[in-house]
């Protein structure tokens, strides 16, 4: 029988983190990941190989790391988990003992068979295989007319990035707009303006009824009646946790279908542990479980997990799924984190909310400016910021992340007036009239 202290399943963003964390901080441990795939893919990244990267191989997670410090990479599938014995069984028969066990199988997108026609040749959706993703990739090179089915972030980005090579690109969503479950109504407008300016057609609001087609997808049936012309089909409906090793072996399953997990990240089974879009999330506003699948959202977990094997600490927790997203269009980047000011309504909070928009330069004529949003979303009975939004250029990718750290930090308005930042005419907005300040100080106004 084969030995490993640590073992991890899965290679991607929670796997890695998970096996570099738990070899950081257990040195004389020695670390296994198993995965599935010789090379695995940069979860994020996956929409820029059909556009703006040459090829997969350019967005591959790399190896280097790991074995530097001396975790062990094993391209091997577990087909059996044994809890009495805390032993692991690879499809090739192998067996390995070990002391923790840490879960990262990740998610898979969802296939809509519910959609007559979703078995068509050329109809695809977008998994993390890079195999199958590169099969997309030359399927494309010879096609013209591409329809997208869903527009959260990996649609719209996957439709961009096609649009860019060429494709003529049809973006079709039945919400409202575009990017609508993350973000309000006025940041979702502007961005299906930058798409439909770049040339994509988008049809919000509707449902596609059928894929027609002999044998390969020929046009797509709209519940209006209309027909849209598709050599292919891309569709991003959603993604589900991976669990089907977890019920196998008896471990407890919510009845979201992921992996029952607590503020440490153990499941129910003594020693092991879960993590990334395969486990249970619970939102960090409203308590709620999500189905928010982040890869820094894995990453955070599988710290946590992997810092709490040995050692349980009582302030190295996993409070709740703050849902944190940026993307950029053209030139004009979009963040978001926490809830929406619609969310909040919906779950019963009062609110307050506030829109600054000022520049990311000072003065404005500097440094490749752009205009920045700063939408801030509080709870008028405490002044806590539940949610934000940001609109502008580059910088707004770390500003979203400074918006996390602020609500996972329960900061108030009063908390953000009172903070010191410090600003660059070449590289920041004005400390006048830094927007995220000048929203709170709105906010403020109103609540007195």
């Amino acid at each position: 029988m084969n030995k490993s202290e640590i073992i991890v399943i899965g290679g991607s963003a929670a796997g890695l983190v998970a096996a570099s964390t738990a070899k950081n901080n257990y040195p004389n441990k020695q670390v296994t990941l198993f995965r599935k795939e010789a090379k695995v893919m940069i979860p994020c990244g996956i929409p820029y190989i059909y556009g703006t990267l040459d090829s997969s191989d350019e967005n591959i997670l790399p190896d280097q790391g790991l074995i530097d410090l001396g975790v062990n990479i094993k391209v091997e599938t577990i087909k059996d988990i044994n809890h009495e014995g805390h032993t692991i069984t690879t499809a090739s028969g192998e067996v390995y003992q070990y002391e923790k066990l840490i879960l990262a199988t990740g998610s898979e997108p969802v296939k809509p068979d519910f959609i007559p026609g979703s078995d068509l040749e050329n109809v695809f959706v977008v998994p993390k295989n890079k195999d199958y993703l590169d099969g997309i990739k030359a399927c494309l090179s010879t096609k013209k007319n591409v329809v997208v089915i869903g527009a959260g972030f990996i649609g719209v980005e996957m439709s961009d990035e096609l649009n860019k090579a060429g494709h003529k690109v049809t973006l079709i969503e039945s919400r409202d707009n575009i990017l609508g479950a993350t973000f309000s109504p006025d940041a979702c407008e502007i961005a299906e303006e930058i798409l439909t300016k770049h040339g994509l057609t988008i049809k919000t609001k509707t449902r596609v009824n059928q894929i027609l087609g002999d044998k390969q997808v020929s046009e797509v049936v709209l519940d209006d009646g209309s027909h849209v012309k598709a050599d292919a089909v891309i569709i991003s409906i959603g993604y589900k946790a991976n669990v089907s090793l977890a019920e196998k072996s008896g471990i407890s399953v919510n009845k979201q279908g992921a992996i029952k997990v607590d503020q440490f990240l153990r499941t129910h089974q003594k020693d092991v542990y879960a993590c990334g879009d395969c486990a249970q999330k619970r939102d960090f506003i409203t308590g709620r479980i999500t189905n928010i699948m982040l890869a820094s959202t894995a990453c955070a977990e599988a710290r946590i997990a992997s810092m709490n094997l040995y050692n349980i600490s009582t302030i190295r927790t996993f409070n709740g799924t703050i849902g944190i997203y940026s993307t950029s269009i053209g030139d004009t980047s979009f963040g978001v984190a926490g809830i929406t000011e619609m969310t909040a309504k919906q779950e019963g909070f009062a609110v307050s909310t506030a829109t600054f928009k000022g520049m990311d330069r000072h003065p404005g004529k500097l440094n490749n400016p752009h205009s920045q949003s700063i939408k801030l979303i509080c709870n008028e009975n405490t002044g806590l910021i539940l949610g934000a939004e940001a609109i502008g250029g580059v910088s707004v990718g770390e500003l979203t992340n400074v918006l996390g750290f602020i609500i996972q930090n329960k900061m108030t308005v009063s908390d953000v007036l009172c903070s010191q930042i410090g600003t660059q005419p070449m590289l920041t907005a004005s400390p006048a009239k830094y927007p995220l300040i000048k929203a709170a100080e709105m906010i403020a106004k109103k609540l007195k």
